[in-house]
């Protein structure tokens, strides 16, 4: 077999396994979108087996005969070529999963699938001891997933690696550690200003069918395209690519608060975008078809949703087209009045909702609490409490019940333990990219004013999302700005925006 061969048949067998995997994700979303709660164990039944399949297929030992025998190949030998790329990633993928007996995957599935509704539910009722027996169950399942990948240092970089490849945990508490000093700092300095924006701006009557259409424009404009995807509500917002032509986001409307849905279309939309820039009509189902890491994929969101959305460029545009739907709401606000308002800032409860100065204290606070939770360091059943402990000391505020401290994000129902960090990362990211495109585009800010975003699209397109996984985050990352990943874009620029609403 000739390596072109070999080659042929790995990308054939990758894709099918994709379109199964993607059949899963449809269901996963339709479980968060329209399914009746009664519907729950019997769509656990059905991703359960699905994994099943996905695991078989990818543990397949004919992969790791086809990988050898590429990995001996001149196909391999410019390292950053695509061919070279899919190798690479697909050989990290197989080594993972090939750790993993089905039936632990199946397990896992089907646990976090019921334990998702369960928490929903547990969420509702703002009760963490009714959703407490299904936590322990996932953290017991993802601590055995964790042991059968392996790790060097901690049990932690087993996981975090799912998300963030080739990141250890020392790393992230690393950056976090240099971030942290510095955004106490800023917020000490938000508190104790005397210039305070009219936050009660965004805290009017809104009606939701408007929001949904206002939000659905602004996603249009930044380049969302509803001939291939859509938007739904749903408890928590995500962002969903099942394959070429088909990218769903959702959200949820807050009849009086502006914020939550408009910023979180924006952010969602962000996500959209990537997926929908990466050439899946050519490499779907295989590595460099899918996004490089969820750190990568955060920096989009965040980008959109802050540096663009919550810019006063931005609504030197969209501010009139926002007073003409919301005519009650708006009619007697200034541009800076309405600018001061979506960017004011105090500690709030939802992490979602958070401000930029106060939410990646808040990423902080779950990631040092699910590397206790997986070390075994702390017990599911302790978590309320220490969560209160530490949101008091890092936000400053008291929790006043679970619904609005613990309980408010789906992730660990999800199993998705080694996720949170890259909200921050993806943060520190998004600055640092934005910073290079200002640069490379002297007149992006003019552009944004005047409500063209195709600029900075098209630089996204260029820079980032075109190479899906043919490069690691921190290589990409290098590779667009010149510089490794620091904190000090994301500091200078919040440093700065904070400075003018504020006043010091």
């Amino acid at each position: 077999m000739t390596p072109q061969e070999a080659y042929k048949e790995l990308t054939q067998r990758t894709k099918k396994i994709a379109t199964l995997s993607s059949c899963s994700s449809v269901l996963a979303w339709e479980e968060r979108t329209y399914m009746p709660r009664g519907g729950a164990e019997h769509r656990a039944a059905q991703e359960s087996l699905i994994a099943g399949l996905v695991h078989e297929w990818l543990v397949d030992p004919r992969i790791g005969e086809l990988l050898a025998t590429l990995e001996a190949s001149p196909i391999v030998k410019d390292p950053d070529s695509i061919e070279a790329a899919n190798v690479r990633e697909t050989r990290r993928l197989y080594d993972r999963e090939t750790k993993l007996p089905k039936e632990l995957v199946e397990e896992f599935t089907q646990t976090t699938s019921l334990a998702q509704g369960e928490w929903a539910d547990a969420r509702k009722k703002s009760d963490f001891k009714h959703f407490l027996p299904w936590l322990e169950k996932v953290v017991k399942l993802t601590q055995r997933v964790a042991e059968c990948y392996g790790y060097k240092d901690e049990i932690y970089d087993a996981l975090l690696d799912g998300y963030e490849p080739g990141m250890k945990t020392a790393e992230v508490v690393r950056v976090f550690s240099a971030l942290r000093p510095e955004l106490v700092e800023l917020n000490k300095k938000i508190a104790h200003s005397k210039k305070k924006p009219d936050s009660s701006i965004v805290h009017r009557a809104y009606d939701k069918d408007l929001q949904r259409v206002f939000g659905e424009s602004v996603a249009a404009a930044m380049g969302f395209d509803f001939n291939q995807g859509r938007l739904d509500v749903t408890t928590h917002p995500f962002c969903s690519g099942f394959g070429p032509g088909d990218t769903r986001i959702t959200t949820r409307y807050n009849p009086n608060r502006l914020n939550d849905a408009l910023f979180g279309i924006m952010h969602e939309a962000g996500h959209a975008l990537y997926e929908m820039g990466i050439d899946k009509e050519h490499n779907f189902g295989t590595p460099v078809g899918e996004a490089s890491s969820l750190s990568l994929h955060e920096s989009q969101s965040r980008m959109w949703e802050n540096q663009v959305g919550r810019s006063r460029e931005f609504w030197v545009y969209f501010f009139p087209q926002a007073q003409r739907i919301f005519r009650d709401a708006l009619g007697d606000v200034t541009l800076d009045a309405f600018y001061g308002a979506i960017n004011y800032s105090e500690p709030s409860y939802i992490r979602v909702e958070a401000d930029e100065a106060t939410y990646n204290l808040h990423i902080m606070l779950r990631f040092e609490l699910e590397r206790a939770i997986i070390k075994g360091d702390l017990k599911p059943a302790d978590i309320p409490g220490e969560w209160n402990r530490r949101f008091k000391e890092y936000v400053g505020i008291e929790v006043d019940k679970d619904s609005n401290g613990c309980l408010q994000d789906v992730h660990w129902s999800a199993g998705l333990f080694g996720y949170f960090p890259t909200y921050c990362l993806g943060t520190m990211y998004s600055a640092q990219f934005f910073a290079k495109a200002k640069k490379d585009m002297p007149d992006l800010a003019k552009q944004i004013e005047q409500g063209n975003l195709s600029g900075l699209l098209g630089w996204l397109r260029k820079n980032i999302h075109q190479f899906g996984s043919r490069y690691r985050a921190a290589d990409l990352g290098k590779r667009v700005t010149g510089e490794v990943l620091s904190h000090k874009p994301l500091m200078d620029y919040m440093n700065k925006k904070y400075g003018e609403i504020y006043g010091f």
